[in-house]
């Protein structure tokens, strides 16, 4: 039927990316740091995440950078990241603190509009939540793309992007789903090059884009794409962590 193959098409645009955040190593309660890891491939409890076996992937290494390991990221028109799973409480620490750096913003690119979609630098959150509560056309979307991609999809999606202009603490929606939403933590050509230090209160954002508590945070990935916009990016993270 039409109305399915159109649900399915926008469920499909709409989890491309929570889709992709479902790893398959054990979930830890604290998250693992990069500058506890050795110059190199990627390595566990860290893992490659893909949004797809279709599309192109951003390269992830750890490299050296001030002294320490952080992850670099370079994407010639590919989406992916490198996420690990959680089992995070934000009642008890809901700050999360970064830092990250990019080479330069993705041209064209405009986070409110599906085909220009892309940013240099993402945190991404995905939630645990009862999807029972949740609207008939939510609960209908998210079937059908767990089906496609043969995986439950998060409850809700919180990402933390670098926009081009949109200004910082900027919320803004997934353009296909209210279940994926973005707020803006850097934006501009401002800082491009050099080390940002973040701090965000992710309950208190949560509660702002969505409107209610948040559930347990399952799992966080750093994520760099281009791939809308058939552009290049690259970018640095230094580690995350969550604090009271």
């Amino acid at each position: 039927m039409p109305w399915s193959t159109a649900v399915l098409s926008a469920a499909l645009a709409a989890f491309a990316l929570p889709a992709a955040h479902a790893q398959t190593g054990p979930a830890v309660k604290e998250v693992p740091l990069f500058s506890a890891a050795s110059p190199g491939p990627v390595s566990a409890p860290w893992e490659i995440v893909k949004v797809n076996e279709k599309k192109k992937l951003t390269e992830f290494s750890f490299v050296a950078d001030g002294g320490t390991t952080v992850v670099y990221a370079k994407s010639e028109a590919g989406a992916s990241g490198v996420g690990v799973r959680l089992d995070h409480d934000l009642k008890v620490a809901p700050n999360l603190s970064w830092r990250w750096k990019v080479a330069g913003l993705v041209e064209g690119a405009d986070n409110s509009v599906g085909s220009k979609e892309d940013s240099p630098a993402r945190i991404v959150l995905s939630f645990d939540g009862d999807k029972s509560k949740l609207p008939f056309t939510d609960r209908t979307t998210m079937s059908l793309a767990s089906k496609a991609y043969g995986r439950d999809l998060p409850y809700a999606t919180l990402m933390y992007v670098w926009a081009n202009e949109a200004p910082v603490g900027t919320a803004i929606p997934n353009p296909h789903t209210k279940r994926i939403q973005m707020i803006v933590a850097s934006s501009g050509k401002a800082g491009i090059g050099q080390w940002q230090s973040i701090k965000r209160n992710v309950r208190d954002d949560y509660k702002r884009v969505f409107g209610e508590d948040p559930g347990p945070v399952k799992s966080i990935t750093v994520f760099t794409d281009s791939d809308n916009t058939d552009s290049k990016a690259e970018a640095w993270y230094g580690d995350l962590r969550f604090s009271p």
